[in-house]
């Protein structure tokens, strides 16, 4: 339930700011629009020239987030707030990930050097208050092993395999939903592209001529969600190899602190015969 308040959390905070973003860009672009009527009729020539001139000026001065606003609202809203929901839901579970899988992280060495020393001084119960005090999956599967110390060797193998099955499992959780957003984004691009295409071609039919200015503008707002789509699943991409490399060494450090787990209790256990 904590994860899922901090999910929900970081998506409202990263929607209100892009909406209000969104919305600003709107209301300044509005009062500009009008200010830039329609020029006279036989003056067309020069001042189309010098207004072209001028917008190049405008844009290279533009700053970048300012350059993405205006891409995001030529691609139409319809088709560009789903790709950008994929990257704020992606976001905000890549965000929580990290920061689980940060405080997942331990020192796995020096835990197994600080059971065997409670294991040899203590006990059992000993070494089972140092797991209890750490935090982290490795941690909580010797707690586990130890926790059936009494039930045989074997049982105690079991119970490390399976516990680790299950911190495995939480370490992995909501990866999915990120690969499902990685693979929607480009889907939506490429679906707001053919729609953007067929309503071209209807303009096109409508009119009854291929006008140079009615082409370009319906292809530009086409492509502009394809773009959107794969810088998207580009972002997202990035952070989950990230995060499955981070899985894969957490991994690995479970199976093998769990076998040098196994080793101290056999010891301790040949011990105490």
């Amino acid at each position: 339930m904590k994860k899922l308040f901090a999910i929900l959390t970081v998506v409202g905070a990263l929607t209100f700011s892009t909406a209000s973003a969104f919305a600003q860009s709107e209301e300044s672009a509005a009062p500009a629009a009008t200010e830039q009527a329609a020029p006279a009729a036989d003056e067309s020539a020069a001042v189309v020239a010098e207004a072209t001139i001028d917008e190049e000026v405008d844009v290279e001065g533009e700053p970048m987030h300012q350059v993405l606003k205006t891409q995001f609202l030529d691609g139409g809203a319809m088709w560009m707030a789903p790709i950008l929901l994929c990257l704020i839901i992606g976001l905000a579970i890549v965000i929580e990930r990290v920061i689980y899988l940060n405080l997942a992280t331990t020192n796995t060495k020096k835990l197994l050097a600080k059971v065997e020393e409670a294991l040899n001084n203590g006990g059992v119960e000993a070494a089972k208050d140092v797991c209890r005090n750490t935090r982290g999956p490795v941690a909580s599967i010797f707690f586990q092993g130890l926790d059936r110390y009494n039930e045989g060797l074997e049982v105690v193998e079991k119970s490390v395999v399976s516990y680790g099955s299950v911190q495995m499992g939480q370490l992995e959780s909501g990866l999915s939903w990120i690969s499902l957003f990685i693979a929607l984004a480009p889907m939506l691009g490429f679906l707001g592209t053919v729609v953007g295409m067929i309503q071209a071609f209807d303009s096109i039919a409508v009119a009854g001529d291929v006008s140079p200015v009615l082409v370009a503008s319906g292809i530009k707002i086409a492509l502009l969600t394809t773009v959107g789509g794969l810088i998207v699943a580009i972002i997202l991409q990035l952070f989950y190899n990230y995060l499955v490399s981070k899985v894969d060494g957490l991994v690995l450090s479970m199976e093998d602190s769990s076998i040098s787990l196994m080793d101290i209790i056999t010891k301790y256990n040949q011990k105490n015969r």
